[in-house]
């Protein structure tokens, strides 16, 4: 049901931002801004689960915005361990726009493992929406993404996720997301993570989240695992 409701949605949801695209971006615009983020953890955690067989890891990724702050391109990487390939790079492009208050993202990403190995699926297609709103220091998101073809076994898969934060001052901010996960040719979980961010200095955050699955699968990558990262903005 949930792979239905996704499938239809990304579809839906990616011809409007593509109409919207179209129709709403003033010719005579400046060009926008960059950005940039690297960062570094205990361990790769993404959907609840590590990409890194509960290693550190290290990203980087650079990202152009308009000059509203409607639209946004980038392109980052980070290092793994899947299929041979220590590194993952990606590609990507978004809408934001507000719709009644809250806040939507719609984003289309190419991710690759570099140097997989000969044979591997190393490519994937994946597709966000997300829907959020803060009021006074509650914030909540409802997250849906979508890939028609996963990398390696993994077949079209879905992950719905709701996230909800508390900022207890402007530096320490407290959030907790639970997600479901249901994948063609691979195990369906569910996983949550708890945890606090707070700002070192106005580029400088640190991280603590503790993640856990219900899968019961051997090995690092569904186990339950306390995280620490650090993360710079330029």
């Amino acid at each position: 049901m949930i792979r239905t409701l996704t499938t239809a949605a990304a579809t839906a949801l990616l011809a409007c931002a593509s109409t919207a695209a179209a129709q709403d971006v003033p010719q005579d615009t400046p060009s926008g801004s960059w950005s940039i983020a690297v960062g570094a953890a205990t361990d790769n955690r993404s959907k609840a689960a590590s990409k890194s067989e509960g290693d550190p890891f290290v990203w980087g990724q650079a990202q152009w915005e308009s000059a509203s702050g409607l639209f946004y391109a980038g392109a980052g990487a980070e290092t793994i361990k899947s299929a041979g390939s220590e590194l993952e790079a990606e590609i990507n492009a978004g809408f934001r726009p507000q719709v009644a208050g809250f806040d939507v993202t719609l984003e289309a990403a190419h991710k690759w493992q570099v140097d997989a190995d000969p044979g591997a699926d190393a490519e994937a297609w994946e597709f966000t929406a997300d829907v959020s709103r803060s009021i006074g220091p509650a914030s909540g998101r409802v997250r849906l993404q979508y890939s028609p073809d996963g990398t390696g076994a993994t077949e079209a898969w879905t992950w719905a996720e709701a996230r909800v934060g508390w900022a207890f001052t402007d530096k320490l901010e407290a959030t907790a997301a639970i997600g479901r996960r249901e994948q063609d040719n691979s195990i369906d979980y569910t996983g949550w993570n708890a945890g606090f961010t707070y700002a070192l200095t106005r580029n400088v955050e640190a991280d603590l989240r503790y993640y856990a699955t219900d899968a019961e699968v051997p090995g690092e990558k569904y186990d339950d695992a306390l995280v620490a990262g650090l993360s710079f903005a330029f």
